[in-house]
Order: C-alpha cells, then sequence, then structure tokens
C-alpha cells in the first residue's frame, strides 16, 4: 500500500440509500503536505492509505470526514462509472420530459414489440 502521489488519479463514489444511482467523481492529486494530498477539485484525502473491504483494496479518507473514502482509478472504476451515468441520462430524460400522446403510443408499441420478442 502506497501513499499518493502528485498526479494520481482518484475517484469517489456515494450513494444515497440501496435505490440510488452511484454517483462517481473523479480527481487527481495536484500537491502533497506532510500528511494530506490535495486534489484538483479541493478535497483533502489523509495520505495514508487503509484497507477498505466496500469499493477497492485500498482507500484514502477525506480529511475530517473518515467515512468517505477515494480510491485509485481503475479501468473497472471508469467502466462501472460510464455504466452508472447511462443509467443517470436515460433517468433524468424521463424525469424531464413531457411526453405527447403520440410519444406514449410509440413508446407503448416498442414495449410491446419487446415482450412479443421474449
Amino acid at each position: 500500500m502506497e501513499k499518493l502521489k502528485v498526479g494520481d488519479k482518484v475517484y469517489n463514489v456515494k450513494q444515497n440509500g440501496f435505490t440510488d444511482f452511484a454517483r462517481y467523481t473523479f480527481s487527481e492529486v495536484i500537491e502533497l503536505t506532510k500528511t494530506l494530498a490535495v486534489l484538483k477539485n479541493g478535497v483533502k484525502l489523509i495520505n495514508y492509505p487503509k484497507e477498505s473491504f466496500i469499493m477497492s483494496d485500498v482507500g484514502y479518507s477525506v480529511n475530517r470526514d473518515k467515512s468517505t473514502h477515494w480510491h485509485i482509478v481503475s479501468l473497472q472504476a471508469i467502466r462501472n462509472a460510464q455504466i452508472e451515468n447511462a443509467k443517470i441520462a436515460a433517468h433524468d430524460w424521463f424525469e424531464t420530459r413531457e411526453f405527447t400522446l403520440k410519444e406514449k403510443q410509440f413508446i407503448y408499441n416498442q414495449f410491446k414489440k419487446l415482450e412479443s420478442s421474449n
């Protein structure tokens, strides 16, 4: 387990309850102090790696908020973020859109076709 270095890319995942989407935030280490790693987005991490059994092998606690951890970016984390962001985009599109009757009928027919093909 290594300390963070300038240029390291890290991410955090937040979720408000089990039914919420996982929301990923990415940043980069831009400065180091004796005990902290400062990220580009202003977050300060305690630069002491800890084993984390929830998201990744190693996590870095946020200064003054030890329950929030950031992790070193991996290809899997990037892929997971892409999948979640696609879900969020679809959800938000449906939440903000008001459909005409014609659009509702089209969507309904598409679902009917999908159901009959299964």
